[in-house]
């Protein structure tokens, strides 16, 4: 198939069944839905995430020439060249799963494949409860954040579970709202009947990129209730926080951050990027008095993901952001109220909103429904 929606590097489909006679060991592992992530190093060097665990998969391809026919296949499903000039290549397989090709002189023991598996199941808050990513009192805290439209950043590394988050979030719109989701590689699970799904394209040739930045912008001509974006990764982040203060209040993004003082800092930078011309502290303003709060995900040695924190940034003052912990991480109890009520609970006026006081007592258990 000859592609013209995207380039190597690009997000691509592939059609036709040619590369699954050539998977080799692979066709099991596509097949084993406990798998999460596959990764071939090189035709001997193979391994799988199974319960957030990264563990060699046991497998291996015949030999070099094996790998190189699969990878061969699989570029020439897209209609693409994989070679020495164009040595990586994104691709979507027709499952949903995302993939990524590199070969040589960029990969230098060989061809080397990465795929991401996609899942017919999008996990819903009990389940991330029952896996002890956070506790009830601060899920129902989410639910009621995102019903009264406070915006929200989940920050967090690789792998630690922020797309999840956000579909988790996301889940809690509700579902007459028109909703605007942008991405780079389409994943977000969004259950709203106006729904507008976007995804980002790199220039190919003489085709130009469809950049986050670009699609962001445009959002904001279609009349969206809320915007979702996948990740905030670069000069679209000013756009984003013009977003969030114009109109389309209760909007999510993720970040790649450590912690969630961290994700605010990256946010900064992102701004910077843009090219506004503006001090930073005007940027640190902006950031403070739209970002309600940072949500911190976290994956451990262990493997399992979890919430550490949830921060609510109340604004900057002459040494930088205000912020307060709402709940924070213990080892013992799990994620836990810290005792203090945000603002916006404070000043609620809503009768539906149902947060009490007892959701932030730390001391006090919460019956919920």
């Amino acid at each position: 198939m000859k592609d013209d929606s995207g380039a190597n590097g690009g997000q691509l489909e592939i059609t036709g069944n040619d590369w699954k006679s050539e998977a080799g060991p692979l066709r099991a592992l596509l097949g084993d839905k406990t798998i999460s992530e596959i990764m071939v190093n090189r035709w001997d060097k193979i391994f799988i995430e199974r319960n957030g665990m990264i563990v060699d998969a046991e497998v291996k391809f015949a030999n070099a020439e094996a790998l190189l026919r699969f990878v061969r296949a699989l570029a020439a499903g897209l209609g693409r060249e994989l070679n020495r000039r164009y040595p990586t290549l994104d691709a979507r397989l027709p499952d949903g799963s995302r993939l990524n090709l590199v070969v040589p002189p960029i990969a230098l023991d060989g061809p080397s494949i990465t795929i991401r598996k996609a899942s017919d199941a999008v996990l819903n808050y009990q389940e991330l409860i029952n896996r002890g990513a956070l506790e009830g009192k601060s899920m129902f805290f989410l639910n009621r954040a995102v019903y009264a439209r406070q915006n929200i950043l989940i920050s967090g590394g690789t792998g630690s579970g922020k797309t999840t988050l956000l579909n988790v979030l996301s889940s809690f719109i509700n579902s007459q709202e028109r909703v605007v989701t942008i991405e780079d590689t389409a994943e977000l699970k969004v259950n709203v009947k106006n729904l507008v799904r976007m995804e980002t394209k790199p220039a190919f040739g003489n085709e130009p990129a469809i950049t986050m930045e670009g699609l962001v912008k445009n959002a904001l001509r279609m009349r969206p209730d809320r915007i979702v974006i996948g990740e905030c990764r670069g000069a679209e982040a000013m756009d984003m926080l013009t977003a969030m203060n114009t109109g389309h209040e209760g909007s999510l993004t993720t970040i790649h951050a450590n912690t969630a003082a961290g994700a605010l800092r990256r946010l900064e930078s992102m701004v910077l990027r843009s090219g506004i011309d503006a001090p930073l502290s005007m940027i640190q303003m902006d950031i403070g008095n739209t970002i309600n709060f940072v949500v911190q995900a976290n994956r451990s040695v262990d493997g399992k993901r979890r919430v550490m924190e949830i921060l609510e940034v109340c604004g900057r003052d002459s040494e930088g952001y205000v912020t307060r912990d709402i709940f924070k991480f213990d080892a013992e109890k799990g994620l836990v109220s810290t005792g203090a009520v945000p603002d916006f609970v404070q000043k609620n006026t809503d009768p539906n909103l149902a947060l009490t006081p007892e959701i932030f007592d730390p001391e006090k258990k919460v019956r919920l429904t």
